[in-house]
């Protein structure tokens, strides 16, 4: 994510960042116990009100998109529905204390029937549009969370592991013990994962139940244009969890008592004074025109409104090539993108390319756009800047038609600063959904910071990622700023140097690498095909590891030193550039942990910053990138050096490949949010942009243009993309480096059945240049970066063969000669 601090990002009243990211001394519940009160907040207990019904019990609720009730686990009873018997209290004493020391208010808790896993379910759907009537049915994938294993596999995967067992199977048996507790208390983790069945609002035959973990609140009321914004109207009921609660039954006509669209808000007494909060669950919210603050919406539009998904979700591809998008800038018109439009415009766009997955940012809600979408403040609410949550699905649903993955970059790793429109503050409280003090406040991003040790910050983010692939079919998750969550000190001002004693020790939050791997456990059991990566830049063992083996469960890390790299290299001449260094950066990465790769990041791409495009040929791309006008030799190093670094960024540096949408073609202009003048807390005005969209959307006319330099850079990421797909070289466990020549300026190396020769000299082109292999037989050229439909000068012929000889070569028992022209990379694949 964008590490910078946005200052605009808090509107409307908000509380001032604290400190440094060093966390005090924990107190005593925390150091035993680690995840604080784990109360089910329904207990069913008092007759005086209306039965709340555990997270593991059963009944009739509506479900969105059906067209019947379904009987479902965590169902809505009615509000006068026949009472329950209270259950016996079978909490281990250990939690009890820590109960009684974290939350002082809280009772007893009750143990919940076990429900059974949900079952994947076969769909049929007509598809009457492509071929007529015609019956799809989506495999059914089993929804099963494994059970913990063991955890010890670590050790045989990596020995070294052993001098830091203690750490580690302490980080296990915290798992565990939090994973029993939940099966235990709540039914397993399925269930647990399913909050946004009983909080926010939810809907059954009889009525709408609206419920809200607010313990600091002393007061609380729901608001909206249903009763006028009264708050003596529909006044609210606290249980001894602090969880309100109204019931509103249907209207005479059977029609609901909020209606669908409207506005909606809880009013509460807090500590900090009375205010009017959108639910932490709320499905959507929207900034009406002239207004700051954000409202919720009562979200459940009519049966014959909702989307109904008709295509299977794609299969998780063996490798990744990730087209990292932002719905609003995805216009080359200044304005915001819709949902809608990026459906029906870009995402052919990403499949001619060749990528096979896209991955979404800003989704979730953000008052300030200019956060990248990295400061939400509603988590279960897609972003209303671009459209409707159907809009988003049918994008999805497109997708998937194109056999597109999509993935969400999902932020469970802070929280706004808001207090009008988001969590912080959210009961009056500053310790609600956060930590209190310094440790809840991220000094660098001007954010609030989740207390992975409470029970309820638990079931809200499991049950927020849930949401997002239960409702909206997404394909998986990159979940943002992993690093600043696994550590106290968030990353910052920190060096990893790669010693074990740096990942493993008194500054690793053990609360959120045991949410993590609760995360992956969830991801992984009920949607076997889904991908997880996480963005760490620390390099963490058992990062990629499953969470049964003793890991934190990702399927991928993102490989964000190499962008880094890149950088650093790029702020000297080429000249100086070391190639044993280039390919330690590529290929230094942990044995069996996959990872995705870029050559830069999409931070790169905003004001203040440089994209390697504009590191490369910076003004000169103003003047010079119509093919109707000479070149200059910035340009031509320029186009040339960026086919060189993309490509070998991609062949060498992972498992997978991430590409930000407009990079491909070396997008000429950065990014700027618009903006105003803004005060600074020294009394100094930054001065704006009037607000101006225009430096806030991607070209993509001028990599579609032909008579333009763009044209033939794109050209060559799309060939890329089709090499990888036809020989999957991204994924071959063969791979071997057999030359990195400091005076030729070459590097070559064997993928698979490819083998990859880099020239990196400024100007010299060598004949007869032996490289080295190891299958015998004839190789032609598959790519060719020089290629003239790539913007090169076509010094290569691409119809000569190369047969190789029995002549051993830079340790590889056979080897062939070439041509290799100079800041060119061609790549040879064996024919026979």
């Amino acid at each position: 994510m964008a590490t910078f601090a946005v200052s605009g990002a808090t509107l409307g009243v908000v509380r001032a960042g604290g400190g440094g990211g060093a966390s005090p001394a924990r107190s005593g519940a925390e150091r035993r116990g680690g995840v604080d009160t784990p109360s089910l907040l329904f207990r069913k207990k008092d007759s005086s009100r209306a039965v709340l019904s555990c997270a593991g019990a059963t009944g009739k609720v509506l479900v969105p998109g059906s067209e019947s009730d379904d009987l479902l686990t965590s169902a809505e009873p009615a509000a006068d529905g026949p009472e329950q018997p209270e259950e016996e209290s079978q909490i281990p004493e250990d939690i009890k204390e820590q109960t009684a020391e974290a939350n002082p208010t809280g009772g007893a808790q009750d143990k919940l029937e076990s429900s059974e896993p949900a079952q994947g379910i076969v769909e049929t759907i007509t598809d009457s549009v492509i071929k007529g009537v015609k019956e799809l049915v989506v495999e059914e994938k089993p929804q099963v969370i494994p059970k913990p294993g063991d955890g010890q596999k670590i050790y045989k995967i990596d020995p070294m592991l052993e001098d830091f067992r203690s750490h580690l199977d302490y980080r296990y048996s915290e798992y565990k013990r939090i994973r029993a507790a939940i099966d235990q208390y709540e039914g397993g983790l399925d269930a647990f994962s399913r909050g946004y069945e009983k909080l926010g609002f939810t809907r059954s035959t009889e009525g709408i139940t609206y419920r809200e973990w607010a313990p600091g609140a002393q007061s609380a009321a729901l608001v909206g244009d249903f009763n006028n914004w009264n708050p003596n109207a529909d006044t609210m009921t606290r249980n001894e969890y602090g969880v309100w609660e109204i019931f509103l039954p249907n209207n005479g006509d059977g029609s609901p008592a909020i209606p669908h669209g409207s506005r909606v808000k809880i009013r509460m007494d807090t500590p900090s004074g009375v205010k009017d909060s959108i639910s932490a669950w709320i499905k959507f919210s929207v900034q009406a025109p002239g207004e700051i603050p954000y409202n919720g919406i009562y979200y459940d539009p009519p049966e014959e409104e909702k989307y109904v998904f008709q295509h299977p979700q794609p299969k998780q591809p063996k490798s990744l090539r990730i087209y990292e998008s932002h719905i609003g800038m995805s216009s080359p018109e200044p304005k915001i993108n819709t949902y809608a439009n990026f459906r029906d415009e870009v995402l052919p766009r990403i499949k001619k390319l060749g990528y096979n997955a896209v991955q979404i940012m800003a989704i979730q809600e953000h008052s300030y756009y200019a956060s990248f979408g990295y400061h939400v403040t509603n988590f279960f609410a897609p972003s209303s800047r671009f459209g409707t949550p159907e809009d988003l699905k049918s994008l999805i649903d497109r997708a998937h038609e194109l056999g597109l993955l999509v993935l969400m970059d999902i932020v469970h790793s802070h929280s706004s600063n808001n207090t009008l429109d988001g969590l912080n503050g959210f009961d009056g409280t500053d310790t609600h959904y956060f930590h209190g003090g310094p440790r809840g406040h991220h000094w660098m991003w001007d954010s609030r910071l989740f207390n992975y040790g409470s029970w309820e910050v638990l079931r809200f983010l499991l049950s927020n990622a849930r949401w997002w692939l239960e409702e909206y079919k997404f394909d998986g998750f990159r979940f943002d700023g992993v690093t600043s969550m696994m550590y106290t000190h968030h990353g910052l001002q920190v060096t990893f140097t790669g010693s074990y004693g740096e990942y493993f020790g008194f500054a690793t939050d053990v609360d959120a690498v045991v949410y993590l791997m609760l995360v992956n456990d969830l991801i992984h059991g009920l949607y076997p095909d889904a991908v997880a990566i996480g963005e760490d830049v620390s390099g963490m063992p058992t990062f990629c590891i499953p969470v049964q083996d003793g890991g934190v469960g990702f399927d991928y890390r993102l490989h964000m030193a190499v962008a880094d790299k890149w950088i650093e290299l790029l702020k000297q001449s080429d000249e100086s550039w070391k190639m044993g260094d280039i390919v330690h950066t590529l290929t230094n990465r942990r044995w069996s942990e996959k990872c995705i790769t870029y050559a830069e990041s999409h931070d790169q791409a905003l004001v203040g910053d440089k994209t390697i495009a504009f590191w490369l040929m910076d003004k000169d791309m103003y003047d010079f990138m119509a093919l109707d006008r000479p070149s200059t030799p910035r340009i031509d190093r320029g186009i040339a050096l960026h086919k060189m670094i993309r490509l070998v960024t991609m062949s060498l540096g992972g498992e997978g490949y991430l590409n930000f949408m407009g990079n491909e073609f070396g997008h000429p202009e950065w990014i700027d949010f618009p903006r105003g003048p803004q005060v600074l807390p020294n009394g100094s005005v930054l001065p704006g942009n009037n607000n101006s969209y225009d430096k806030c959307r991607r070209r993509f006319d001028l990599g579609d243009a032909d008579f333009l330099r763009y044209h033939g850079m794109q050209e060559f990421d799309q060939a890329m993309q089709h090499l990888e797909e036809k020989y999957g070289f991204m994924t071959s466990e063969h791979q071997y480096v057999s030359r990195k020549h400091e005076e030729d300026k070459v590097i070559i190396f064997e993928r698979g059945d490819l083998v990859f020769v880099f020239n990196f000299h400024w100007s010299n082109s060598y004949f007869d240049y032996r490289v080295g292999c190891s299958k015998p037989g004839k190789y032609k050229v598959a790519l060719d970066s020089d290629n003239g439909l790539f913007g090169g000068f076509s010094r290569l012929d691409h119809g000569v063969d190369y047969f190789t000889t029995e002549h051993p070569h830079d340790n590889r028992p056979r080897s062939f000669s070439v041509y290799a022209p100079s800041r060119t990379a061609v790549v040879y694949a064996l024919t026979e």
